[in-house]
């Protein structure tokens, strides 16, 4: 008897473990997006900063810039996909798994008219949506880590027709990392203060002010890869050689 109730005792504290673990990976997976988007929007800045910002990640600059390591962009792509793998295997759990479930949730929805209930099912969406796309996108970042730089990620988006992928990809991503940072932070409740219920409203008008910022940056850095694209369409193969240097320079890494 002594053994069974140690048992179920066990069992008991693998939801709050899977909790855990599902958070601290969501904590991650949302730090690296921002991190990230600030990355390849450094083509606002110009070729020549997405060429050296990229080219960070191979240790480029140990070799004058004209070669690095890819193979450290495919080992950063392989953690953040076992990572992303990690946390959609948890979050699956809470999904509805059939059409009638999915339907009483829909109406539980309608009926209680609760914005973060709502939010839940748009992170629920968006992380559906997330796990095809950013599957794709990480496996591609992870056997062809030689192709980034600012003329091959442009080729991707026209030449290699992954213009939509990246468009849903990116309204799915900034979606789904604000909403998960907001819920992560009224679950924990790190800044909650005096008044939770205040803090909450702040956290909200934080997340909203985020989306929009992350969603304003990310289709203008769109716009840019795909004008670089179109520009390149005739040349697919070409490799960007950044301004001062008249070498053959073999386009380096980024992290995605």
């Amino acid at each position: 008897m002594k053994n069974l109730l140690e048992s179920i005792g066990n069992r008991s504290r693998w939801p709050a473990r899977l909790d855990v673990t599902q958070s601290l990976t969501g904590l991650a997976l949302g730090l690296f997006m921002w991190v990230h988007l600030i990355l390849v929007s450094s083509i606002l800045l110009g070729k020549d900063a997405m060429f050296y910002v990229t080219g960070f990640f191979e240790l480029k600059f140990l070799h004058g810039w004209q070669h690095g390591y890819p193979v450290l962009v495919s080992i950063i792509g392989i953690i953040v996909f076992a990572i992303f793998i990690v946390h959609a295997g948890i979050a699956l759990r809470k999904f509805p798994i059939s059409w009638k479930q999915h339907r009483i949730y829909r109406h539980q929805m309608a009926m209680m008219k609760h914005s973060d209930t709502n939010l839940w099912y748009w992170q629920a969406v968006t992380g559906f949506i997330m796990f095809f796309l950013a599957s794709v996108h990480l496996y591609i970042m992870i056997s062809q880590p030689d192709s980034i730089g600012p003329y091959g990620s442009a080729n991707r988006f026209v030449t290699g027709n992954f213009w939509p992928l990246y468009l849903i990809l990116l309204i799915s991503v900034e979606l789904h990392g604000t909403i998960g940072m907001y819920r992560l932070a009224v679950k924990w409740g790190p800044f909650d203060g005096k008044d939770p219920r205040k803090t909450r409203k702040r956290l909200k008008r934080i997340k909203t002010t985020l989306t929009t910022a992350f969603l304003i940056i990310g289709i203008i850095t769109f716009a840019v890869y795909v004008k670089i694209g179109l520009e390149q369409r005739d040349n697919p193969e070409e490799r960007y050689t950044p301004t001062g240097q008249t070498s053959a320079v073999h386009q380096g890494g980024d992290v995605g």
